[in-house]
């Protein structure tokens, strides 16, 4: 069992901070997800703790998890953003961030995205392919505009994470090859609309092991020494995120060790990092009910009232993320948790050893807080779930539960 310090049982009630989360799924409804706001906070102190002696500029990457409530949290406790769409940088706007302090990156900007960006004072816009800063020359030389721009490359680096999240080689549709760096210098030499300010690289998700991130280091710092030497002011190296969290039991990155390595390595070169899932990743569960059981040849299912729709990690990724009854249970069965969409690839977990739950009884999977609401959907016309945020023992709905009229809001 992986519980953190805001997840605790007591009395075998299963706690976030100082709240029963029995009490907030009898009283929000199920399925919905709660975050810890002080484990939040937590980590963030954490990350930047690690890296104190090179005082990196944090960017949260808004991609892992978008509440409002969660930005807010964040920007007052002084960390900057990563965002890579123009409804990302519109969340942020809600929340008043300044633009000074986001960097706008992605592989797939539209016209009116690069539009908007050019039009706000950002720290940088992140360049990811040649055809994208041809284009981006262009928009600025029509709108007579300057703005700063960073270049995110191919490092070729085995992150060893799972493929669907491994980002750093050309094969992947991200970042720049190596090979097109001189062509790249040659048309910003052209043209003085766009100030090369920065390098970077982000080679994966959820990885837990160092090595990928000094051996990327190190070659990012060679290509930015000789983009330096062609007279460009390259100011930062931008470390990505990637850093991941415990999902089983594995084991942590050792975030001091990769601190001190930074310290020793990364010159006068200002270090930019953005994570997203070590901020909120072990912040957030998703709660659910169960509705009914199932056993076909001896083969039990535990149907609940979440599905695929709510939470598309085990799905996606075949991710574990564990199950906790809400009511502390010794009695174990195997079985499927599965959910209500009409697909066979909506499951929770397959063929796990669970706590044996009767019907109309909670559970918990943990490990929620990022990538889980964010990437939610109607599918099957399910409304999207609600949000709560838990500070000590009080707690508030910070999204409320969608209704059916806002599944055909807009439509004809």
């Amino acid at each position: 069992m992986t519980l953190t310090q805001s997840f605790q049982y007591r009395n075998k009630q299963l706690f976030c901070e100082d709240v029963s989360l029995k009490d907030i799924a009898q009283k929000c409804g199920t399925p919905c997800y709660v975050y810890s706001k002080n484990a939040i906070l937590k980590n963030f102190q954490a990350f930047r703790q690690a890296f104190q002696d090179v005082n990196p500029l944090i960017c949260y990457a808004v991609k892992a998890n978008s509440n409002l409530s969660i930005l807010r949290l964040l920007m007052n406790e002084g960390s900057s953003f990563d965002v890579i769409s123009a409804g990302e940088l519109y969340r942020l706007e809600k929340i008043g961030a300044r633009p000074s302090r986001i960097i706008f990156g992605g592989v797939g900007k539209t016209n009116n995205e690069m539009e908007t960006a050019l039009e706000m004072p950002l720290f940088s816009i992140t360049i990811e392919s040649l055809q994208e800063l041809e284009h981006l020359v262009m928009l600025a030389k029509d709108k007579e505009t300057h703005t700063n721009i960073s270049l995110r490359i191919n490092p070729e680096v085995d992150a060893k994470t799972h493929p669907y999240v491994s980002t750093g080689f050309r094969q992947h549709k991200f970042g720049i090859d190596l090979i097109h760096l001189d062509k790249i210098s040659q048309i910003l030499k052209s043209t003085n609309q766009l100030r090369l300010i920065g390098i970077g690289f982000h080679i994966g998700s959820q990885i837990l092991d160092i090595k990928p991130f000094t051996e990327a280091f190190l070659k990012l710092r060679a290509v930015a020494d000789d983009l330096r030497n062609q007279d460009f002011q390259i100011s930062h190296l931008n470390l990505g995120g990637g850093v991941g969290i415990p999902y089983q039991n594995e084991q942590e990155l050792n975030l001091n060790e990769y601190g001190h390595f930074l310290g020793k390595e990364r010159q006068d070169y200002q270090i930019i990092f953005e994570p997203g899932r070590f901020i909120v990743g072990n912040t957030g569960v998703l709660l659910s009910q169960v509705l009914h059981h199932k056993t076909n040849h001896n083969k039990n299912f535990v149907i609940v009232d979440g599905a695929m729709n709510d939470l598309i990690r085990p799905s996606l990724y075949n991710a574990y993320h564990e199950i906790l009854p809400l009511q502390k249970k010794e009695i174990r069965i195997e079985a499927d948790v599965v959910g209500p969409v009409c697909e066979t690839g909506d499951f929770f977990a397959q063929n796990r050893q669970i706590p044996e739950l009767q019907n109309g009884e909670y559970l918990a999977l943990m490990n929620a807080g990022a990538y889980g609401f964010v990437a939610s959907s109607n599918y099957n016309s399910r409304p999207r779930v609600s949000e709560v945020m838990v500070d000590r023992d009080q707690f508030q709905i910070v999204r409320q539960r969608e209704q059916f009229e806002d599944l055909v809001r807009g439509e004809h």
